[in-house]
This record gives C-alpha cells, structure tokens and sequence, in this order.
C-alpha cells in the first residue's frame, strides 16, 4: 500500500518548543525521489562561506578550543571583529562555565544551537528510516535508491551523535563508559512527551550512544552495498561510513577494528593528493581527489588570520613541520611571530562548498591504520602508513622505520599536522588523556587579548586563561534551555574561570602594525 508521509518541521529534541510550535508547513512525500530530496534538504548540513567565523556553522567554535589556536597581540586590532571576540568568541575561547556570555558578562547568548539543530536533522533521519523501509517501489532502480537513502540516513544520525556525545559527554574509556553519561537517544520519528516523566529524556551512557553510532555504521555498510551509487562527495557512501566507523573505534579503543576499517577504505579510496609547491595555490577544494565526504559550511577563511582581533595559529603547531614539509608553507603564512592559516583551505571571498568540521578524506584512513598499528604493537606497518602520507607532504622524503617506544608520539604528531583546523584536535586531546595503552594530558593556554574601541582599538592588555590536566571543562555543559525544558536532566560540571595572569607592552617598547603572539 501507498504510504503518505507528513513530516512536520520544528521537531528537534527541545529547541523548538514543540509541544505550542509546529509549523503550518507539511512536505508530503510519496515516493523515495521525494524522501531523497527531504534528506538532502533537511538532514544533511547546509553549505556557506560566512564572512566571520562567528556566523558560522553549528559547533564553528570547536577550532577556538584546542592548542592549534591562540589569541593574537597587535599594536591594534581590526575594528569589525573587536566586538565578536569580547562576545561570540570569549566563552569558548577562554573555556567558561557559561560559553555564551561575553567579555564583561553584560549578555548570554543561547549556547543550544549545536543541540537544537543536530537533533533536528536526527530526527528526520528518524522519520526517513521510519518511513521508507515499507514504501513502495516501482522498479529495481527505486529498490537501489531507497537502500541508499537508509544508508544516507544511517550515517548522517552517527555522525550527529559522534559530536554531540564528545561535546555533551566524557571521553569513551572502555573501563568507565557504562557508567558515564552521554546524550539521550532519540531513534523515533514520532514527539515524545509524558507530562508525568521528569525528565522527559534520559541521558543514555556514553557506551549506550556509541553501540548506537556503530550500530547505525555498520548498517549504513550495508545499505551503500546493496544500494546504488554515491551521487557526489556531498552525500554519504560506503568509504565515508566506514572511514568514519574506524574513527569511532579509535575513539573506543578498540584498535583491531580501528585499523581493519581503514584498511578496508584503503582498498577502495587509498588516493593522496601532493601538496602543492607554489604557496599560494589551495590545498584543499571539493575537486580534491582525497575528499571522500563533506557537508556544512567553511568556517575558517578569514578567522585565523594572525591579525588583531582575529586569532593564529600557535607556534606550538607550526613548528611541528620541518622545512621540508610543503604543508608548513601552503597551509600557513607567516607575519612577524604571528602565524595565520593560509591555503589549505580558500581564503578568498569566492563562495566555498567544502565544510572543515564534516569533512573525511582519505589521508585520514592512512593516520587510522598508522594508529591502530602502533597501538596494537606494529610499529612495521605504523610506519609504513605514515611514510606513504608524508611522501605526498614532504620534498625529497625518505622513509624512517620508527621503533616501538616512538612510533605512537609520531603519529600523533603527524596526525596534528595532517588534521590541523578540520575539527579534529580537541576531541583527540580528549581521547589520549583516557587512552590506556599511552595516556597524554597536557595544559592550554590560551591569550585573551582586549584593545579599547575608542582609541582606534588600540591593544591594552592580554588576559592568560588556563585549561588544566582532567579540567570538567573538556566536557561542555548540557544548554540551558534544555535544563530549563527539562529541569531534571542531570547536568556536566564545570567551573567559572578566570584569567592566571595578564600581559602588557611598555610604553617604549617598539610598535608596529604586525601582529604577535
């Protein structure tokens, strides 16, 4: 029988209000060339090239978190971006118990637009699965379709739930994951309310989320096998779910099933692009043959600049890559002791359709297969993937077979360079401090500068704030307006944070209009 669905939109976990809300507008899909349109354009991220780094995509302030980035102190600051980084900047920035309030707690922004939003498009991968399994189909090339659309489904719901668990939840340690809580699972398609429940949604463990995230990839495989083929790299396929699957096994630490998925990649998307020679040619565009999947917006064409009132690249990063390392040159550029991100994404105003926070390419599976290897003890093979990356990186590269006691603090490394700016850094660092095999913690700092807008934003002081070693702000505290939705969910702990030290410049100390570090 014909199966008619009525999807209504504004049906997000909480973010909607969506017991008063619903919207008027119904989508009627009757086939699945119609639940092939609702999921491209309701459940995959929408594209853009926003000006600033503040109207940006849901979750842009992952690139403020890590030790990749750092305020920047100039002689001034540019005008138009003073006022995001005392606002939208300053709670992530400097990692404080309210992200959205600013610098002089005058206003607090709504923090739940990552979590309204990425429910939303789970939920209408809920309803897509929900629906298209019993819809009927009139040739084999509908059957083929439809088993792509679930696949498609499957996937985007993982990845969803893989960033919401490691912003709202601890790192998965396998010995303290049952008893850890995660985000709730919302897998109906269908509002869920009971007036007599507090609260409304359990917040499932972490471990219960990420036999959910596997569980969905591991369908996913199954559906891009028996479906038809991938349209473009905007849309989901068999290499992105099981790349995508040994990432998440990384993160569980389950090395065996880390690397055999990314082998599993490799045998049929192993190709590196090489780095280009010419500085200012851009390493990484849709056309890039690396690109396996990609989705949501390019965040980072202006906002790591190394100009005042912007942010930089730390020195820590960049003096990771040696001189031969073409990346040292094309992914950045160099100003005084500031570093900026140069090329390695489009920095000019034309429009940009690859997102930097969704984004798999293949050199990742390399980095995954290197990592589980050096996990598992095979410093051999750990080498092997990574000399075959760095061939692709590096002028005139020889190989090196690292022995046991070094291999894992290389690829780690080498993941670091690699990976810079695609979302990656903060959730690794949260991994290695739970790793069992080699935990790594560390401190951040990060250099908060203030310049005063009546005196041509001119640089006043810098404030140093501090991430510590196992600080509860490595794990985000759940919205406020769904605790205020749902006032029993239980809540992450963290701390209000306040600056260690301060910086200034003497008077007759040198100026000049570059900025530094």
């Amino acid at each position: 029988m014909k199966r008619i669905i009525y999807i209504m939109f504004c049906v997000s976990l909480f973010g909607c209000n969506y017991l008063d809300d619903y919207s008027q507008d119904l989508v009627i899909a009757k086939s699945v060339a119609d639940v092939d349109e609702l999921l491209l354009g309701s459940a995959y991220l929408r594209y853009g090239s926003p000006e600033y780094l503040s109207n940006g995509d849901v979750g842009f302030w992952i690139h403020l978190l890590d030790d990749d980035v750092n305020g920047v102190i100039a002689t001034n600051a540019r005008a138009s971006n003073v006022e995001a980084l005392r606002g939208t900047y300053y709670g992530y920035f400097t990692w404080q118990w309210e992200v959205g309030r600013n610098y002089d707690k005058s206003n607090l922004a709504s923090d739940a637009n990552l979590w309204n939003t990425l429910y939303s498009h789970i939920n209408i991968a809920n309803i897509i699965l929900a629906e298209i399994e019993d819809m009927d189909r009139h040739n084999e090339q509908e059957e083929l379709d439809a088993w792509r659309v679930q696949g498609e489904a499957h996937f985007l719901r993982a990845q969803f739930y893989l960033f919401l668990v490691n912003i709202y939840g601890d790192a998965y340690a396998p010995s303290t994951a049952e008893n850890k809580l995660g985000v709730p699972l919302k897998l109906t398609e269908y509002v869920e309310h009971d007036p007599d429940k507090n609260p409304q949604f359990e917040r499932a463990s972490v471990q219960e989320v990420y036999q959910q995230i596997v569980q969905d990839l591991e369908e996913a495989v199954n559906c891009f096998e028996r479906g038809s083929q991938p349209l473009s790299i905007y849309r989901a396929s068999k290499e992105a779910a099981l790349l995508l699957l040994s990432r998440v096994y990384l993160y569980m630490q389950d090395w065996e099933n880390a690397r055999d998925r990314a082998l599993e990649v490799l045998e049929t998307k192993n190709t590196l692009t090489s780095v280009p020679f010419a500085d200012s040619t851009v390493f990484l565009t849709p056309t890039s043959l690396e690109i396996i999947f990609t989705q949501g917006v390019q965040n980072l064409k202006h906002a790591i600049s190394g100009w005042g009132g912007e942010f930089c690249v730390s020195r820590e990063l960049y003096d990771l890559y040696d001189d031969t390392d073409r990346r040292k040159t094309v992914y950045f550029t160099t100003s005084r002791d500031s570093v900026g991100l140069y090329y390695k994404y489009d920095p000019t105003s034309e429009p940009s359709y690859l997102g930097d926070i969704f984004m798999l390419r293949t050199a990742e599976a390399y980095l995954n297969a290197a990592e589980a290897y050096a996990m598992l003890g095979d410093a051999g093979n750990a080498s092997t993937y990574l000399n075959d990356l760095r061939r692709m990186r590096h002028n005139s590269y020889s190989s090196v077979t690292y022995g046991a006691d070094e291999i894992i603090q290389e690829v780690r490394d080498e993941r670091r360079r690699e990976l810079c700016f695609e979302g990656h850094r903060w959730f690794d660092l949260r991994r290695y401090a739970v790793c069992e095999n080699a935990s790594y913690k560390r401190t951040i700092d990060h250099v908060f500068p203030l310049y005063n807008t009546n005196d041509r934003n001119a640089f006043q002081s810098a404030e140093v704030y501090r991430l510590e070693i196992d600080d509860p702000a490595y794990t985000f505290a759940i919205p406020k307006d769904v605790l205020t939705f749902d006032s029993e969910m239980p809540d992450n702990p963290r701390e209000v944070r306040e600056y260690i030290e301060t910086i200034t410049i003497d008077d007759d100390e040198e100026e000049t209009e570059e900025p530094s570090i």
